[in-house]
């Protein structure tokens, strides 16, 4: 097809192909000037007057168009821009020509340059918009017509997926302004229930009320809906989303709609809507305080960076003034990732911090020490762990070291280096654990809430830092436990989207479990807010919200992906859900406080908890014995060891791990 061919030309290709077709522009309002200014036998008198313009013309012209950016323009999206530039041609030619001819001495009537310079000021709009329209896919008819109904919205565009826009606002306008300039939607509908926009037009499309949305799609006039929305409460969207979930068509949106005003945003940008965008939750405005507390000027250190909650951390730090941020990762990876994504946002915001990637594992204090040392790291975010429950329970050696020792060994690596705040990431999972995932996270806290309360500490495996027996204690330690957290690795969400882009099943373990869901931004942002508050070895709670049921975050998920679920009922549906049975350390629902009442503080959304400890004495006798049996592959020993200082750990299956003693002796046998 010519104009797909002419759209993948290179851009020096194009410009030149548009060049030469301005001379011949250029030429034609020459001779349409001529032919309107002078009769025939005035044509003859002035041939070769005409010929000298023709060369004379293109020298002028060109070099004004070319220095304006007339070539620097694509077509496809020229807005109204567009005019000024053709003026500011115009007038220059029409000028230019006039000098050039009284230096040439050249009898050319000054009218003549006048008519010359409306003509092609005419001729060069039109020939671009037309370009324009007829690169985007329209026709001469879808030129010269406007749309006014929705029952011939196809008929002037033959190009894109049929949309309802759901907003007749200024997002909404802007919307489709964008839209109209690409090729994969076709905007043909408004819906809004503003009474006074009611079947109206706005920008050419009709505006139907919210009643009308299923019997628009029953007549398979639109096949998505895009909101465009961006000013309306989080409440109200939420429930504006669940109400489109029956229509079983895909539902998108555009977030940050003042971005695609501004050009920071583009169609490109477009994306499904969300699980977090059924949460609801009302956004609650920083403190800026205890945002500032702990990054302002210091030297930041995140374990962990390349990971879900690590990564967001280490975008949110950055943004605060930190002097240096230290990302630390054992993960190469991960830790490329995050550093590449962190260095373009640096240079978008022209930010004059030092942004250094480390690789290392919470497991080597030697590595710890070499970093917090030499760059005086004044705060660390712990959000190095292991948080997958099934992975866990087959591998408890390792979850041991990395969630217990690992935090132990970064923890006392910022006592000896006086790291000033050390603020661990924990999980609701450590509040009566069923697995060993959650009761090591638990006993990681009570590892920092016993820390917290001494003034010298005498450390664990002192050999392992310079032999430090006893090293003084300056540093407040925080924990900061929270839920779910929405798409991050290991989460149901992106499992759920894999299994719907695959067809499905969409495999569920229990139809009665429950999670609380928070968006990772947010978590990180309330993180850095709690880890700012408390006097030492706290244990502060993040809200979490209303509960939600994963079977019915499935379904919203393929109703929102415009498929239906496939039931005994409904034999036909597109996408089944099937349910799989909890897998080990699996609990029907997740809890946030051990003990009674949490306390309110600063902010609205962060809670302290009074959770009971054990004295650093004696958990350091228990962590060495529990390293002792986890060498010998003795995990039963690791979970009676883990349930003697983990208050209401209850596992509720056998040892699965899969070198345990019993699975060892089953494979020699």
């Amino acid at each position: 097809m010519l104009r797909s061919k002419l759209i993948a030309l290179p851009r020096l290709k194009k410009r030149l192909l548009t060049l030469a077709l301005d001379v011949v522009i250029i030429w034609a309002a020459l001779f349409t000037a001529f032919a309107i200014r002078l009769d025939a036998a005035q044509l003859v008198q002035y041939q070769t007057l005409l010929i000298n313009m023709m060369w004379l013309t293109p020298i002028i012209v060109l070099p004004i168009t070319i220095r304006l950016g007339l070539y620097r323009a694509v077509m496809r999206y020229m807005n109204s821009q567009i005019a000024l530039t053709l003026l500011q041609v115009g007038g220059l030619s029409i000028t230019g020509i006039i000098l050039a001819t009284y230096l040439l001495d050249w009898n050319l009537p000054r009218s003549l340059a006048i008519l010359f310079g409306l003509v092609l000021m005419t001729y060069l709009g039109v020939s671009r918009y037309a370009a324009r329209y007829w690169l985007l896919g329209s026709t001469v008819r879808d030129i010269l017509m406007t749309p006014f109904h929705t029952k011939n919205a196809g008929a002037y565009h033959h190009r894109g997926k049929p949309v309802a826009v759901y907003g007749a606002g200024d997002a909404g306008c802007q919307l489709v302004s964008a839209l109209d300039r690409g090729w994969e939607y076709r905007p043909v509908l408004f819906i809004d229930d503003n009474p006074s926009l009611m079947e109206g037009l706005v920008y050419g499309r009709k505006v139907y009320p919210s009643s009308q949305l299923e019997q628009l799609v029953a007549q398979q006039l639109v096949d998505q809906v895009l909101l465009a929305m961006p000013s309306v409460g989080e409440s109200r969207r939420c429930a504006i989303i669940k109400s489109l979930e029956p229509l079983n068509i895909p539902v998108l949106t555009m977030p940050g709609m003042s971005d695609l005003a501004s050009g920071r945003l583009t169609v490109r940008d477009i994306k499904a809507v969300e699980v977090d965008d059924l949460l609801g939750r009302a956004q609650v405005a920083p403190n800026a305080q205890l945002l500032d507390r702990c990054i302002r000027h210091a030297t930041v250190m995140v374990t962990g960076a390349g990971g879900s909650i690590g990564s967001e951390l280490c975008r949110q730090i950055i943004t605060l003034e930190c002097q240096r941020l230290i990302l630390f990762d054992h993960s190469e990876f991960n830790l490329y990732q995050i550093s590449q994504d962190l260095q373009r946002i640096k240079s978008t915001l022209d930010l004059s911090l030092e942004i250094i990637a480390v690789l290392g594992s919470v497991n080597d204090p030697k590595r710890l020490l070499d970093v917090m040392s030499q760059y005086n790291v004044n705060t660390v975010y712990h959000a190095a762990a292991y948080k997958h429950v099934p992975m866990v329970e087959h591998n408890i050696s390792q979850g041991v070291r990395n969630n217990v020792l690992g935090t132990l060994y970064t923890a006392q690596a910022a006592i000896v280096c006086n790291v000033t705040n050390f603020v661990l990431i924990s999980t609701d999972k450590a509040v009566r654990p069923t697995n060993i995932m959650g009761a090591t996270k638990r006993l990681a806290e009570l590892v920092l809430q016993a820390l917290g309360q001494l003034p010298l500490v005498e450390l664990f495996d002192a050999r392992l830092f310079n032999n430090t027996i006893v090293s003084e204690n300056n540093t407040r330690f925080t924990m900061v436990r929270f839920g779910n957290v929405l798409g991050s690795s290991g989460s149901v969400i992106p499992k759920f989207r894999e299994q719907i882009q695959a067809g499905g099943p969409i495999t569920v373990t229990h139809p009665d479990i429950i999670r609380f869901f928070m968006t990772i931004p947010e978590a990180a942002q309330l993180v850095i807010q709690a880890g700012s508050m408390g006097a030492g070895g706290d244990v502060f709670l993040l809200d979490m919200g209303e509960p939600v049921k994963i079977v019915d975050l499935a379904k919203q998920m393929i109703s929102l992906s415009g498929f239906s679920e496939k039931t005994a009922e409904q034999p036909n549906g597109d996408i089944a859900i099937e349910f799989v049975g909890l897998r080990p350390g699996e609990k029907l629902y997740e809890e946030l406080l051990i003990g009674g009442d949490a306390e309110t503080t600063a902010h609205p959304l962060i809670f302290k908890a009074t959770e009971t400890s054990i004295p650093w004495a004696e958990l350091k006798q228990g962590i060495m014995q529990m390293t002792q049996v986890i060498d010998q592959h003795d995990y039963l020993a690791v979970r009676e060891l883990l349930q003697q200082f983990v208050s209401g750990f209850t596992p509720d299956s056998v040892v699965v791990d899969w070198f345990g003693k019993t699975q060892l002796t089953e494979k020699v046998q």
